[in-house]
């Protein structure tokens, strides 16, 4: 299985189109096979989603995200996971033992978008 978390560094993202980059892992039998990071290429509508899509990812991890970005997701049967914090391996590895639940914390205001993760 792949899970990307949109990452500012090594930390999780607060707002998923804006983030640095994307760390992607592999994961088999609960574990992390490998890791790897992706320049996100770039913040347009409905672009990024489609992009981790066809890299294979099928779990996005976020601090924050908008609403447009997830219907994508959910459209692709990627999971989103949203509301996560902190270390970006530590989030998968919380992931993979069933710890990481989402907030269902939609950003619906891209005006707002430094603010996502605090509502």
């Amino acid at each position: 299985m792949k899970i990307a978390v949109a990452c500012m560094g090594g930390l999780v993202a607060q707002h998923f189109g804006h983030c640095e980059s994307f760390n992607l892992f592999d994961t088999e039998n609960g574990k992390i096979t490998e890791a790897k990071k992706v320049a996100n290429p770039g913040h347009k509508p409905g672009f990024l989603p489609n992009f981790l899509g066809d890299l294979g990812v099928e779990i996005i991890i976020s601090g924050g995200m908008g609403g447009g970005a997830v219907e994508i997701f959910n459209e692709r049967n990627i999971e989103v996971i949203v509301g996560a914090e902190g270390d970006a391996k530590q989030a998968v590895e919380s992931y993979l033992k069933g710890e990481l639940k989402s907030t269902g914390s939609v950003c619906h205001d891209h005006m707002h978008a430094d603010e996502c993760g605090e509502h």
